[in-house]
């Protein structure tokens, strides 16, 4: 399993006072007030940072990290992306997963379908991005009667299709 989660990219600055303007790729924005630290990714380093502040404009976050207190310190971190260890994210109940644990796994509906490659949303509920051998990706809607089991520790997931889905 995934042990950081990608919450945002840093797309600039803000302020001459060293603020940054992240680009959440979370659900709610206000899940950032809930951090203490996060981690920037420098290549293949994690440079953990204390968060100072959080404000919001418009669809971007404002952060205010320690020991980033001016222009020149916060453009270093520009296109950067913001992870946090796992332990910090969400709390999901028993039937809610992580998309970054459902990309991979290995769809199956008796044999296999192929393997998730992306989610996302559409018309009120995730829709699951099939990659199929020599075949045209399959979009699966995350519903109960489509999705019959999720075992992400085994990288698996047991589908019923419907019939003229496939076509």
């Amino acid at each position: 399993m995934v042990e950081y989660f990608e919450i945002g990219l840093i797309s600039n600055t803000h302020g001459l006072k060293g603020e940054i303007k992240v680009r959440p790729y979370t659900e709610s924005m206000k899940r950032f007030e809930e951090l203490n630290k996060i981690y920037i990714l420098k290549g293949n380093d994690k440079d953990e940072y204390e968060i100072e502040n959080v404000r919001y404009q418009k669809d971007v976050v404002l952060l205010k990290l320690k020991g980033v207190d001016i222009i020149e310190d916060a453009e270093k971190l520009k296109n950067h992306i913001i992870s946090i260890p796992r332990e910090s994210g969400k709390k999901l109940s028993d039937d809610e997963f992580f998309i970054a644990d459902l990309i991979g796994c290995e769809v199956y509906e008796n044999e296999l379908v192929g393997t998730v490659t992306d989610v996302f949303t559409a018309g009120g509920s995730d829709v699951y991005v099939i990659k199929r051998e020599k075949q045209k990706d399959l979009l699966l809607p995350a519903i109960a009667s489509i999705i019959k089991k999720i075992d992400v520790s085994q990288r698996r997931i047991d589908v019923e299709i419907p019939r003229g889905l496939l076509e």
